[in-house]
């Protein structure tokens, strides 16, 4: 018998999309398009059955694009790859709830799938009755269901509300349920979507604990997640969509690291020819740069030191103290403090070029995904002269070495080198 859950070939997904129709500039032109109209409807209608043949065409939109992977019984397959990617559309078609265009996915085996809040509720229905069609959907004997009924209500935290409508529960409730139904319900595959990101954060760590459960059991798991540690954390192995392909598959370690070096490539760097430069009558931001000293082909790892780096132009005509003030915050928008050049800087600037470098100290921050929010030059320690939101964004991975206990966890926003002493003998009682 094969070992294969799941076989990927050539997957391939189309959406028409709407264009904006053409602004007509006589009454002429007006009167022609609308007699042109039911011919174009037709067209387009003709089209939805015919377009697997078509590659391109500018109201055709490739979701997928040729994607062909295999997912082993007992493997937890990771999936990432930016925002439209394409790492949803795949789960829906692996879920079959749509359609490929073009190749076919076939799988082994019964799904649990989670991808949206509430997805295969009946909002008329009780938490309940739910849970029972559900796992009705799945193949699953009422015996079954009854077994596991228990498990599902106490991992979901809504025993109070289990006999009331689904339509009156919060967001958090019904993918409280939601996951509960996912993640305990006997299937051979389960799908989970970014969805877990909805919940609160105890539930958020509550289900990466099933999660890591789950994938010591030998379920197959697929997994898609933009929480990169969350990813290593359970996953076996790895594919990386971009753009509706599969660029790269394989480990997850240095899957990841070639994903989060082309990250950091395309968001620790903003560079401007000074003609083109964000500016004011007062300055140029001409560069924008996070330096880190290990290989460069590696990513940012937590307890490294790094250097952020700001060159302006400065259009003053008179010599001034200019200060840099700016938020660095994490991925739920956390403040994780606000750097100042203020009580640092003694000296007056005159008209040209001049660079800030922000040294960041080594065991200072955690693993996770940052980005400087709010950016301000300061002028004589008094005047906000210059404002840029955004203006850099990096990861930052666990230094494996220091991973201890819960691998994976994100224990904190920084993560400090402490001094430690141990005091023995009878002085130590007091």
């Amino acid at each position: 018998m094969s070992n294969k859950a799941i076989i990927a070939e050539n997957l391939s997904k189309a959406y028409l999309i709407g264009l904006k129709d053409n602004i007509h500039e006589s009454l002429g032109e007006a009167l022609i398009s609308w007699l042109k109209y039911p011919f174009k409807n037709y067209s387009r209608i003709k089209k939805l059955n015919t377009f697997k043949n078509f590659k391109s065409g500018d109201d055709i939109f490739w979701a997928l694009n040729d994607v062909t992977f295999d997912v082993n019984h007992g493997e937890v397959l990771g999936i990432i790859g930016a925002n439209g990617a394409g790492k949803s559309t795949l789960l829906k078609i692996l879920s079959r709830i749509t359609e490929p265009t073009n190749g076919k996915a076939t799988v082994y085996g019964r799904v649990s799938s989670l991808l949206e809040v509430g997805t295969g509720f009946n909002p008329e229905l009780t938490g309940r009755e739910n849970i029972y069609l559900n796992g009705t959907i799945l193949g699953m004997t009422k015996k079954e269901v009854d077994k596991k009924f228990d498990e599902i209500v106490d991992f979901s935290g809504i025993e109070k509300f289990i006999d009331t409508q689904s339509k009156k529960y919060s967001n958090g409730m019904r993918i409280r349920l939601a996951f509960a139904i996912a993640a305990n319900i006997e299937t051979e595959i389960t799908i989970i979507d970014e969805v877990l990101n909805v919940g609160d954060a105890e539930f958020q760590r509550k289900s990466m604990a099933k999660m890591e459960s789950l994938a010591k059991s030998g379920r197959t798991v697929l997994f898609v997640s933009h929480n990169l540690s969350a990813v290593k954390s359970i996953c076996t192995r790895a594919i990386n969509l971009y753009h509706g392909k599969l660029i790269r598959e394989g480990d997850v370690d240095n899957l990841i690291s070639a994903y989060l070096s082309q990250y950091n490539e395309d968001h620790t760097l903003h560079k401007w020819d000074i003609e083109n430069a964000p500016s004011n009558e007062f300055v140029k931001l001409i560069k924008a740069e996070l330096l880190h000293f290990s290989d460069s082909d590696e990513p940012l790892k937590s307890g490294e030191p790094f250097e952020l780096e700001f060159t302006f132009y400065n259009l003053l005509q008179e010599e001034s103290f200019l200060d840099i003030v700016f938020q660095l915050k994490d991925e739920l928008d956390n403040l994780v403090f606000v750097g100042s050049s203020i009580n640092d800087n003694n000296k007056k600037i005159g008209k040209g070029y001049f660079k800030w470098n922000c040294k960041i100290p080594a065991d200072l921050m955690n693993q996770g995904s940052y980005s400087i929010n709010k950016f301000y030059l300061i002028k004589d320690k008094t005047t906000v002269i210059f404002e840029h939101r955004n203006i850099l964004s990096f990861e930052i991975i666990y230094s494996f070495d220091l991973r201890i206990g819960n691998i994976g966890r994100k224990e904190g926003i920084i993560k400090p080198k402490l001094n430690w002493e141990i005091l023995t003998g009878e002085f130590a009682e007091s």
